[in-house]
């Protein structure tokens, strides 16, 4: 399991680690029943306040994501991927909506805003 914290961004780092863990998750690399780092190990494997660790752990258990099982630890929960994956693309697509039409009242080109996607899309890679 791999988490990158940025200090630079603007995103909570608890956040940043709720995002990556659930995107680890949606995408197979952590799989149901797995187990996680224990809180405290994840804190000092990155570096953070146990507390930030805990609050994400939380998070992502109040989501159905994870469950917590007394004196063993937090275990990736079973989900129903599909169902996560469709919301997303959904809210995937409204988003992509906002870009095309604030594009367009910019009078931004189909390929200057498919080049922005591109660029970015690299920037993230």
């Amino acid at each position: 399991m791999e988490l990158i914290i940025r200090n630079t961004g603007s995103d909570p780092i608890y956040e940043q680690i709720c995002k990556q863990l659930k995107a680890q998750i949606i995408s197979g690399a952590l799989q149901p029943g797995q187990a996680l780092p224990s809180i405290r190990a994840l804190a000092k494997d990155l570096k953070i306040s146990v507390i930030t660790t805990k609050r994400a752990y939380d998070e992502l258990e109040a989501q159905g994501f994870l469950y917590t099982v007394a004196g063993k630890g937090c275990f990736v929960a079973e989900k129903n991927l599909e169902l996560i994956r469709e919301r997303q693309r959904g809210e995937l697509e409204a988003y992509l909506t906002a870009a095309v039409e604030l594009a367009k009242s910019c009078a931004v080109s189909e390929s200057e805003l498919l080049e922005t996607l591109r660029i970015l899309w690299e920037e993230e890679s």
